[in-house]
């Protein structure tokens, strides 16, 4: 199974991701580019920036509001 039908996978059982368990999980080393790649293949995903002890990393999930949700609420049409 790809990385990207792996990670997908994981958030849509309403759980969250981090770079590291993304390496730990799936041997994944660059999650922010899979999160690209799914997101331009139309997932929802957001982003929640997390400082622990002084580090700052990205959590990934998947949003419950649909893109056009979304838009709409960033002021689109």
């Amino acid at each position: 199974m790809s990385q990207n039908k792996e990670i997908i996978n994981y958030l849509q059982k309403g759980k969250s991701i981090t770079p590291i368990d993304a390496l730990n999980k799936f041997g994944c080393f660059r999650l922010s580019a899979r999160i690209l790649d799914l997101r331009k293949s139309g997932y929802p995903i957001i982003t929640q920036t997390i400082t622990k002890q002084g580090k700052t990393f990205a959590s990934y999930s998947l949003s419950t509001k649909s893109m056009a949700q979304q838009y709409k609420s960033y002021g689109g049409n």
